[in-house]
């Protein structure tokens, strides 16, 4: 069964007595929150998502609640906590949603380390990733929006899961992170394109989240093995450049954006030089997304 088979008022039942649990890539979390905004925010994305029944074991449990106090009422907040704990400060309740995502993110890559994660959207066609490692304010995310948009799968928008076993990507493929312009311009992108309820006045301005593809949700134990790195950077009316990177250089900047290299010792270092070594590397900038569609495209050959 999957989320959208649960009619919307036993979905919120559901999610305020703690029985609501979805499988995400590898990983299931049961997820509690008493909160409109949540239900309301989970079934517009995560529809396709399967449920995970009862007895099942359960990885991550995690929360968004209301905190004790006058809060509840007077300039509302919530608070994210995972198996009890509350790793943040509290965020205003209109904010709950976003703060869910956050929060999964900060789960995952604080204790998922069976895998090298490196903070990168990564994208699939034909069996063949294409990691795309940049900082925040990069375009990244909006470019994996648009990718995923023209024929390539989405593995994930934040966190690339390396298998230390194999050295292939996993797929966890989640809610793509939107932020300011860039809300609008993926909406532009087609009808098709569902994106929730923007949220303004948060530590990264407005933000909003692109449903991720029915299709790329029900392959998510389809892993891909990796074939291109290539760094991203939006440049605001900028030439579009394309340049090949060399390899040890491109292993440094990996590092950089690992959240677990050093934490995984040789294991890490073995799993990240073998994906160096098996990937194209490049760097492209660009001022549009056509742009940077026609560089990838000269890229890959297709």
């Amino acid at each position: 069964m999957i989320l959208a088979q649960i009619p919307a008022s036993e979905l919120r039942t559901r999610l305020a007595r703690g029985h609501l649990a979805l499988q995400v890539g590898p990983f299931r979390f049961r997820v509690t929150s008493p909160l409109a905004s949540v239900s309301e925010g989970l079934a517009t994305l995560y529809p396709d998502f399967e449920l995970v029944a009862e007895d099942e074991f359960i990885d991550f449990h995690v929360s968004v609640t209301p905190p004790a106090g006058v809060r509840r009422w007077i300039r509302p907040q919530a608070n994210f906590s995972f198996d009890g704990r509350v790793p943040f400060k509290p965020l205003p309740a209109d904010q709950a949603m976003p703060m869910l995502e956050w929060g999964l993110n900060w789960v995952i890559s604080n204790h998922a380390h069976q895998y090298l994660m490196l903070h990168a959207a990564v994208v699939e066609r034909n069996g063949r990733a294409m990691i795309l490692p940049a900082p925040p304010g990069s375009g990244k995310s909006t470019l994996c929006a648009g990718l995923v948009n023209r024929d390539w799968r989405l593995l994930s928008d934040e966190l690339t899961l390396i298998r230390l076993t194999d050295g292939l990507v996993v797929p966890i493929s989640r809610p793509v992170s939107l932020k300011n312009r860039s809300i609008e311009i993926v909406r532009g992108l087609g009808r098709h394109v569902v994106v929730g309820t923007p949220c303004a006045d948060t530590g990264k301005g407005t933000v909003a989240h692109m449903r991720p593809p029915t299709d790329s949700v029900r392959r998510m134990a389809e892993p891909a093995r990796p074939a291109w790195v290539v760094f991203p950077q939006f440049i605001q009316n900028g030439e579009p450049t394309c340049e090949a990177r060399g390899k040890s250089t491109a292993f440094v900047e990996l590092v950089h954006n690992a959240f677990n290299y050093n934490l995984l010792g040789l294991a890490g270092f073995n799993a990240l030089s073998g994906l160096v070594d098996a990937c194209d590397v490049h760097r492209i900038t660009y001022g549009s997304l056509e742009q940077a569609y026609t560089a990838i495209d000269a890229l890959t050959g297709e």
